[in-house]
């Protein structure tokens, strides 16, 4: 069963689309992490051109962010205050993330950027996570009693001035870091990465947040910057293809609900080493790609969308 994408110009298997976005919705629901790190790659390794891919994606994301932000927000684990303040700094970010894809998209090299930006910061993260949490699952098991004494690196995060109180996550925390994450997720997302999936691992080691409030809090962010990001990038490249779009988005709420669910079941180590295993395996998978020849040696560009 194919469906014909008017923006991307080419047909695709209508039930891969569906299984794509609520796999993703899945993820999104469970990790908080908004999916646009794995939704982009996935459509560029189903052949739709990385300009749309990155573009249209970002309605799925705010689909199933904004499902499991819901959810989440009923469950009491969303903290409103904490994630406005990433909303600024966010949208700010985003504003600037925008000017630079144009400016790529000029020089004719937003594709190879935004490949290895993915490999570069997809394995760096997953490979951090994935070995704290080990450490953190090893020591469960032995049922050996966390330290009482953070570590040094946290410090200056501590010792930084303007100290807000965040009553739902129980912290006492400057919102300069809580700013400049933001601006750094935000400037990532129009690169269709996302950024969830560093905002999520640096909430909870950089500015210890609790797990259980750092999913919900994430996706509250990811929801209005990806929002943001679609509208603009509709407006200035036209590379939205609302069919895959609409698709994706069905796919994705569903999925969110699924996921947010098992979600609550798994203890924050565990989540950690899912996130961490998952967010290593595409940055491997996008490692592979950019080193083995492809089936098309060479490629044109069509004006409005790269082919």
């Amino acid at each position: 069963m194919t469906i014909y994408l008017p923006i991307a110009e080419l047909s695709v298997n209508i039930l891969i689309i569906l299984g794509m976005g609520a796999a993703v919705g899945f993820l999104s629901g469970m990790f908080g992490v908004g999916g646009g790190f794995l939704i982009t790659p996935l459509l560029i390794f189903y052949n739709i051109p990385p300009i749309v891919a990155v573009a249209t994606g970002s309605n799925q994301v705010v689909a199933s962010s904004v499902s499991g932000a819901i959810s989440h927000f009923r469950r009491g684990s969303l903290d409103l205050k904490l994630g406005s303040i990433l909303l600024a700094g966010g949208l700010a970010g985003a504003t600037l993330g925008l000017w630079i894809f144009v400016l790529l998209r000029r020089v004719g090299q937003v594709d190879l950027i935004i490949s290895l930006l993915y490999v570069v910061l997809l394995g760096t993260v997953g490979t951090l996570m994935l070995w704290e949490s080990v450490i953190a699952l090893r020591r469960v098991a032995r049922k050996t009693p966390l330290s009482a004494n953070r570590p040094s690196h946290h410090n200056w995060v501590q010792g930084l001035p303007l100290k807000m109180r965040f009553k739902k996550s129980k912290l006492y925390l400057s919102v300069i870091p809580v700013l400049g994450l933001g601006f750094l997720v935000g400037v990532l997302t129009p690169m269709g990465i996302g950024g969830g999936f560093i905002l999520v691992p640096a909430m909870i080691y950089l500015l210890r947040i609790p797990t259980n409030v750092v999913v919900g809090t994430s996706l509250f962010q990811v929801i209005f910057v990806t929002a943001y990001t679609t509208i603009v990038q509709a407006a200035t490249n036209y590379s939205v293809d609302i069919v895959l779009a609409f698709v994706l988005m069905v796919a994705g709420v569903i999925g969110a609900q699924y996921g947010v669910r098992v979600g609550q079941k798994l203890r924050g180590e565990q989540l950690r080493a899912l996130l961490g295993l998952l967010v290593l395996a595409v940055g491997l998978r996008l490692a592979v790609a950019l080193v083995v020849t492809p089936t098309d040696v060479y490629s044109i560009v069509m004006e409005g969308v790269g082919r």
